[in-house]
């Protein structure tokens, strides 16, 4: 079952990432306030460009510049204004973190792309996606790692009580693995990267978290729950309304890993509400067969993805809806 050991608490809810709204400070006041028992630094991509999920991680890259052409972020030979934007968001977001979280001691998710569906989305100089060619993939997993070390010994500079606990974003990892990306052309599809080069690449970037620390999110059908628990990763994020194989997620539970379970819609005009994601949860657990005293241990609720794309009214309601679910499974399991 889940370790006891987890940074995160029996009862525990999050986010997944993203939130509407151009303001950290606003936006980091609502997560610490609604989500006291395990609170992240929120993805702002309305600021605009570098502020998204992969100019974010790009900023964070060591070595292997990027700049934003018409078809997206692409490798440079020198750092120019598009990185300086996205690492300015980072320092902002940072300054807003050291105030606002000043003397809070506990968990503290930060989240970043993860290293295929960074090499994706990112061009090399030729305009052919990074994933093309293994070399640039492990050479961009490499790089990518140095600078998530960096980044989150930053964070815990700034808040000195945080367990950082680190999330890597994969939406695009199953189509990486059944090489369904499309070539630049949009007239073929880009190779089929291993299970086994897919898995190194992963390793290579949650390895030096730490272990208890490492979480991997991926909102689309047929999450490869299994490589990535072998990864390293000790918690699996998936959203509930997508195609997932159960017998992976009873081995991966079995074995240990957490399941961080998306089931909140990410946008919607109704504001959620917390019975139905606390029923969806257990009637999923049910249906795993495992005892109903471990669920609170074992599960985290979280939004299906990011919030981005949710009216701000929405996105608290979803946060709220989380949190009282990660409660409610408390009672359920008479914990």
């Amino acid at each position: 079952m889940a370790d006891p050991s987890r940074p995160w608490s029996a009862g525990a809810a999050t986010g997944v990432g993203s939130m509407p709204g151009t303001d950290p400070r606003a936006s980091l006041q609502l997560v610490f306030d609604t989500l006291p028992d395990l609170p992240f630094l929120p993805e702002l991509p309305a600021r605009g460009p570098g502020a998204e999920m992969v100019g974010r991680a790009a900023a964070l890259l060591v070595d292997l510049p990027v700049e934003i052409q018409p078809s997206g972020w692409r490798l440079t030979s020198r750092a120019g204004r598009d990185l300086r934007r996205a690492r300015d968001f980072l320092a902002a977001d940072l300054d807003a973190l050291s105030d606002l979280a000043a003397g809070y001691v506990g968990p503290l998710k930060v989240q970043y792309s993860g290293p295929l569906t960074l090499a994706a989305s990112i061009e090399l100089r030729t305009g052919h996606r990074m994933v093309i060619d293994a070399g640039a993939v492990r050479d961009l997993a490499d790089s990518f790692a140095a600078g998530i070390a960096q980044h989150a010994e930053t964070v815990r500079v700034a808040v000195p009580g945080a367990d950082v606990v680190v999330q890597f974003d994969e939406p695009a990892l199953p189509a990486v693995l059944a090489g369904t990306i499309p070539t630049a052309s949009g007239f073929g599809t880009i190779r089929s990267v291993p299970a086994a080069e897919a898995h190194d690449r992963l390793a290579a970037v949650l390895g030096p978290v730490g272990a208890g620390r490492r979480v991997v999110h991926c909102c689309a059908d047929d999450v490869p729950v299994g490589l990535l628990r072998d990864a390293g990763a000790d918690a699996v994020s998936f959203d509930l309304d997508r195609r997932v194989d159960l017998d992976l997620l009873g081995q991966a539970v079995d074995s240990g890993t957490s399941l961080w379970i998306g089931a909140v819609p990410s946008t919607g005009g109704t504001r959620p509400k917390f019975q139905p994601v606390r029923d969806r949860i257990a009637q999923l657990w049910q249906r795993l067969g495992f005892p109903a005293g471990e669920l609170a241990t074992a599960v985290v609720p979280t939004p299906a993805c990011g919030l981005a794309a949710a009216t701000p009214e929405y996105a608290q309601g979803a946060l709220e809806a989380v949190r009282d679910a990660g409660l409610a499974l408390l009672d359920l399991g008479g914990c």
